[in-house]
């Protein structure tokens, strides 16, 4: 004789069996939620209790970064950049750049896959407070006419002072060859690094111009 199972009983059961997936089928995973990085940042920032806990934990978190950027994000080798006093949504900005193959350096690339979003959260707000080691400039000169140049091709996105702001970089005192790499790259339109903005401004300019001007942005205080 049959057993009869009541209306609800198996209404239950089926809803069960509906919830999970088939016996011998691979359960996948659920796709990982995305982290609004830079109102995280902002949301640390305004916390002074959260800011210190974050600070401490980015000055641990960007000993690896150090081996390259030195010590407190002041580079020590003219080709890779300061990340002193950077800002932090342009920093948060080039970490993504990396992770999706916009802006390309295998080491770098390969980094920021592996860093969890708490991590690079809090190395952003290490750097962020770091003050960066001015350098005299070189050429007076040269300097001057560099100083030309910026204040009417330059000025108006990263500032008079070269800090920029969230979404442009800081620029002032920043490592001479890196800059004009980077100013080089930009010109020639490279895969290495792309932005159709920094694209534009830099095709009128000269290796001459890019000589002066990086000579008067890497001296910037």
């Amino acid at each position: 004789m049959a057993m009869r199972i009541p209306v609800a009983l198996a209404t239950v059961l089926v809803s069960m069996v509906m919830a999970f997936p088939a016996l011998g089928q691979p359960v996948k995973d659920a796709a990982p939620a995305e982290v609004d990085l830079a109102a995280r940042v902002k949301a640390i920032q305004a916390n002074p209790r959260q800011f210190d806990a974050f600070y401490k934990i980015g000055a641990k978190s960007a000993a690896v970064c150090a081996n390259c950027h030195g010590d407190n994000g002041n580079s020590t080798n003219p080709d890779i950049p300061n990340l002193a006093g950077q800002n932090p949504a342009y920093l948060l900005e080039q970490m993504r750049q990396f992770i999706s193959d916009e802006r390309r350096n295998e080491f770098m690339q390969g980094l920021m896959k592996a860093l969890k979003p708490e991590e690079k959260v809090s190395i952003v707000v290490f750097y962020s407070r770091q003050d960066i080691q001015h350098k005299p400039a070189t050429n007076e000169a040269l300097a001057a006419k560099g100083q030309e140049y910026y204040a009417k091709n330059c000025l108006s996105c990263h500032g008079e002072q070269g800090r920029g702001n969230e979404k442009m970089p800081q620029v002032a005192g920043q490592q001479p060859n890196y800059l004009s790499v980077a100013l080089k790259r930009y010109r020639s339109g490279s895969i290495v690094r792309k932005d159709t903005q920094m694209s534009v401004v830099t095709q009128p300019m000269t290796d001459a111009d890019i000589a002066t001007v990086v000579t008067y942005i890497s001296a910037m205080k």
